[in-house]
């Protein structure tokens, strides 16, 4: 059994896992943080005076940008066949947005698993990443400064960008449309079977709506891919840990990236921060993702803002995906936490911002054109993306407020480094909060979950083997198990350090009938079995022999019939075991005498001084040796026979 990884961020995976005769792919999440790179769609830049190159960066505050469309950072296509993958299972919706590039462009053939949230609420943050793309096209393609030689001649952070040679530029919704076509949809604790030799199931990991975990396992084996789990009460189902008991191997992705920052806090500071703007006559900006996050940031705002006396402030969600998010995490009741279950029977909306929209407190537009640029009215607060600052509405709203000490930006995403966000931007006027939520398992959740789960063996991204680089001191921030977990890093192929020891055959009832055991043992009867053995399907059965066809009637054969292999009588298997003492007194009723016995490490030998011969009583076997005396041995071997039990 072997793992491949494919992806070096911890909390964006892609794994390939070899298991029977199978190729899972386990999640193929989207390095998006490479975009930070790139300047963003508006401004005013300087030219580098660099070679014939400088026509692809561009300085800003001291710092060097790419101009050129943003890409993306892809999982790892060189270090095995993706063509050969059978399955890809999806955890999370935010782990399946490189998804089109390894469908459409690799020859892949095979069915992803996915629940229908995660189908349904990733082709929104698809379509909305695409249409993003479509709004900021670039003539040019920066690829020069990719060059080894280039890169290494560049300043920090470019120069130590990582895999640049993998980044590609965004797919298209054909790709996506033909991608998603092939997402088979799974329900929570329903199993799969994969070709007879595998079985997978998705568990409720806590995490987003629809998000997953998986059990993958055969009969004598268990696999457990843990991805994005949260234990906190939030709006998904509770995360289901029973399941993941008694694991061979557990591999554990997706541990909060904040693990300092307590969720609850952070909301606090986000209301507090909001509110204080609000006052002042501010505008709030809040640059986050189209789903997720956003629904409990509204749900909190839903209880604040009559407390804090925000009623009339206009609070607007802008993506051109808004209005299908904000409908489809209503819609999803089967998936959320017992507490939204319970208000669709009553019926009551589950989420609250549904009560914000039809009192017009909360409004939502596809974009900043067309009705909204009508209806806008400050102070406000918008929510609107892309997170990373590059693309997207978020980019006007910088441009509109940045230079105003009145308003303030509220970081609520944890994917981009905030100072990286706003590098382009600078000099800012706008204040700037970091509030990263990230709900995720911290190290102290998943050591407690450990200790409940008790996997034999944890293989988990080498970031989480050692602290973070800026708090070098802190131990509590990584893990800690015996035995240690088992790390990995982009490009790497772990053997996973179990075998396969068992298979399970079925017998066909008319050889069933056949068998006539013997009991060796109080409670344990053996049987010899003379079989043919089938294996179709990674299914093993085993079928009664065939009996030879009847010889035609006629001497002449016009054809030679092929005759199925002839069939031997099984010789009897021994069961028991050679008692010293009874054997001694056996050999000396038969006049042999003169004994000699020798202890050994595996039972014992007999040395028949007179005949010249060794006996070697052990465990598992008895071996006679001796030369030229056939009667002798003969004899020997049937006082050895008295005492064992043929079967």
């Amino acid at each position: 059994m072997k793992l491949y990884c494919l992806s070096g961020h911890p909390t964006l995976p892609c794994n390939v896992l070899k298991f029977k005769s199978t190729t899972i792919m386990l999640d193929c999440g989207l390095d998006t943080t490479s975009v930070l790179h790139d300047v963003h769609n508006t401004g005013g830049w300087w030219h580098l005076h660099l070679g014939e190159w400088a026509c692809e960066l561009k300085e800003c505050a001291g710092r060097i940008f790419v101009d050129s469309q943003p890409e993306f950072c892809l999982p790892e296509k060189e270090l095995l066949d993706l063509s050969t993958i059978d399955v890809i299972l999806i955890s999370n919706y935010h782990c399946m947005m490189a998804l089109p590039y390894i469908t459409e462009h690799t020859g892949f053939t095979g069915t992803v698993y996915a629940t229908e949230p995660t189908l349904q609420i990733g082709r929104l943050l698809m379509e909305e990443l695409v249409n993003f793309m479509e709004r900021v096209p670039k003539a040019q393609s920066a690829t020069c400064w990719k060059y080894k030689e280039v890169q290494r001649l560049l300043p920090g952070p470019l120069k130590d960008a990582v895999e640049v040679s993998t980044w590609k530029r965004c797919y298209s919704m054909q790709d996506v449309n033909s991608a998603l076509s092939k997402v088979q949809l799974v329900g929570y604790s329903q199993k799969v079977e994969l070709f007879g030799a595998v079985q997978v199931t998705p568990l409720s990991s806590g995490y987003s709506l629809g998000s997953s975990n998986w059990i993958i396992q055969s009969h004598y084996e268990k696999v457990s891919y843990v991805s994005g789990s949260s234990l906190l009460t939030t709006h998904p189902q509770p995360m289901d840990q029973s399941s993941l008991k008694n694991s061979d191997v557990l591999i554990l992705t997706g541990l909060t990236q904040m693990p300092t920052a307590n969720p609850d806090g952070m909301l606090g500071d986000f209301c507090s921060n909001l509110a204080m703007t609000i006052r002042a006559g501010g505008n709030v900006l809040v640059p986050c993702y189209s789903s997720g996050v956003i629904y409990d940031l509204l749900e909190c705002l839903y209880q604040f803002i009559e407390n804090a006396n925000l009623g009339s402030t206009p609070f607007y969600f802008i993506s051109p995906v808004a209005n299908s998010s904000l409908e489809f995490s209503q819609i999803f009741a089967e998936w959320l936490c017992h507490n939204k279950q319970s208000k669709v029977y009553l019926p009551e909306p589950p989420f609250p911002h549904a009560e914000l929209i039809q009192t017009n407190k909360l409004k939502h537009y596809p974009s900043i054109h067309g009705d909204f640029s009508s209806e806008f009215r400050q102070p406000c607060v918008v929510f609107t993306g892309h997170p990373s600052l590059r693309f997207g509405d978020v980019v006007h709203f910088m441009e509109l407020w940045g230079k105003s000490s009145l308003n303030t930006i509220i970081f609520t995403e944890p994917d981009f480094s905030y100072l990286d966000a706003l590098a382009p931007y600078q000099p800012l006027a706008m204040k700037c909060v970091y509030c990263p939520i990230d709900t995720r398992l911290n190290f102290h959740q998943v050591s407690k979950l450990l200790k409940e789960v008790q996997p034999l063996h944890v293989v988990c991204p080498e970031q989480y083997t050692q602290p973070p680089p800026a708090q070098s001191h802190r131990s509590d921030l990584m893990l800690e198990l015996q035995p240690p977990p088992m790390p990995y890093r982009r490009c790497s192929v772990l053997g996973l350090p179990f075998r396969r020891r068992w298979e399970r055959i079925q017998l066909l009832p008319e050889l069933a009938k056949s068998l006539v055991p013997s009991e060796i043992k109080p409670g344990i009867s053996v049987a010899t079995v003379s079989a043919v053995l089938q294996s179709k399907d990674n299914k093993h059965t085993l079928q009664p022999v065939p009996k030879p066809p009847p010889l035609p009637p006629s001497k002449k054969r016009k054809r030679v019939v092929e005759e199925p292999p002839e069939v031997l009588a099984p010789k009897p298997l021994l069961s028991g075991a050679v008692p010293l003492e009874a054997f001694l007194a056996m050999l000396h009723k038969h006049g042999i005498t003169e004994v000699k016995v020798e202890e050994t490490a595996d039972g014992h030998i007999l040395h028949l001084q007179a005949e010249d011969t060794l006996i070697q009583l052990e465990e598992d076997g008895t071996h006679i040796v001796c030369d030229d005396n056939e009667p002798l041995r003969t004899a020997l071997r049937d006082l050895v026979l008295r005492f064992l039990m043929k079967l």
